[in-house]
């Protein structure tokens, strides 16, 4: 909001001097003589009030009232007696609301008094009307001003809130947004590390016994790097702003992708069966990626178990649910939870939350390691 550019203090002082100029004009246009110096001195002092009406208006209306008796014991100015009060009872009311009603009947009794003792008109005549008239009107413009002033005030402070939700939910929508980045990262580059670290030692095992095969398992690694770079680039593409056309954007993996990842791990050595129910598609593009991600981390923390060759991955859907299960053969001399980051089933567990769902990984019974997932995927068709 704007300040002012003159103090208030100022603004006191210019306002009692106008009052007392109006009673000092009427005074000195009086035809029954000159004007006394105890009138004058009335007048400046009627006018004082003013002068603290913003600190204590109740106060200052109390004593203006008082003081019209001062000045009509000295003068006979009748049209802007009442000036300084009036001025002190908007302020009292400008500054309390509908709290300052109370000062109405109070006023207003004052008011019949001073008509009573010193007005030469009789109490029951139009005079009396527009005298208790100068009581109600500052009062109701001042109650006014106040209502006024409150509504802004909180105008100003719903929409400073309103700026203030919008800013957490900006930053909140930043964040999940990182997150979501980060995981995807992850599961790209993860993955695809692993399986080729994997095919690169089985790559230079074979150089000299089985050129031909190690020549396979280089074309393999090209294959699964050139996958994730193009995994990459599209998750760039959506960081990129919309004038940038050129960005290459790839399809979103989907649960149907999941022979491609088999074929991927089958030339690292390790065999995925893979069983999925037709039943399950169709699935709203979200669903089908996450359940994707989570099944690509699962099998890259199979390649992660050194001589683990076989998992089982199961895909079919109960109801309005589509449940994942990956399990590994347990042939492993390390567990998913003792290698890596830790963000690998961390990042599972969030995915799955994120889209609705629930995950469990931990360790078989039989031996292994078992990851399950239930996503919402709709109505049964």
């Amino acid at each position: 909001m704007t300040r002012s550019l003159v103090s208030p203090r100022v603004l006191d002082v210019v306002a009692a001097g106008l009052c007392a100029a109006a009673m000092l004009v009427e005074l000195f246009r009086l035809d029954e003589g000159g004007p006394s110096v105890t009138a004058v001195a009335a007048i400046a002092l009627a006018c004082l009030p003013v002068l603290i009406r913003r600190q204590h208006p109740e106060l200052a209306l109390v004593a203006a009232m008082a003081l019209i008796f001062a000045i009509t014991e000295t003068s006979k100015i009748a049209n802007t007696i009442a000036i300084s009060a009036v001025v002190c009872g908007f302020a009292l009311a400008s500054a309390r609301g509908r709290k300052a009603i109370w000062s109405v009947p109070p006023v207003m009794a004052t008011v019949l008094l001073v008509l009573a003792i010193y007005s030469t008109y009789p109490l029951l005549s139009f005079d009396t009307v527009r005298n208790l008239a100068l009581v109600l009107l500052p009062t109701a413009l001042g109650v006014i001003a106040h209502d006024r002033r409150e509504l802004l005030s909180g105008l100003v402070e719903r929409a400073e809130t309103a700026e203030r939700t919008r800013e957490e939910e900006t930053r909140r929508r930043v964040g999940e947004e990182r997150l979501r980045i980060a995981r995807d990262v992850h599961d790209v580059v993860a993955h695809a590390m692993v399986a080729i670290n994997v095919q690169a030692g089985v790559g230079a095992h074979l150089l000299e016994r089985d050129p031909a095969q190690a020549r396979a398992t280089l074309r393999d690694i090209k294959r699964v790097s050139g996958e994730a770079l193009g995994d990459l680039r599209s998750m760039l593409g959506v960081l990129r702003g919309p004038d940038d056309e050129d960005a290459p954007i790839r399809p979103a993996a989907d649960l149907s992708a999941l022979d491609d990842l088999r074929d991927g791990l089958a030339a690292a050595g390790v065999e995925v069966d893979l069983t999925i129910d037709p039943g399950t598609f169709p699935l709203p593009a979200p669903i089908g990626a996450t359940g994707y991600r989570i099944v690509q981390e699962a099998l890259t923390n199979v390649l992660r178990h050194a001589g683990t060759t076989s998992a089982r991955v199961r895909v079919g859907r109960s109801g309005d649910r589509v449940l994942i299960e990956v399990e590994d053969d347990g042939s492993g001399t390390t567990a998913p939870d003792q290698t890596g980051s830790g963000n690998g089933v961390r990042g599972m567990r969030e995915r799955a939350v994120a889209a609705g769902g629930t995950l469990e990984a931990g360790p078989r019974p039989e031996g292994g390691w078992r990851v399950a997932a239930s996503l919402p995927a709709g109505a049964t068709a």
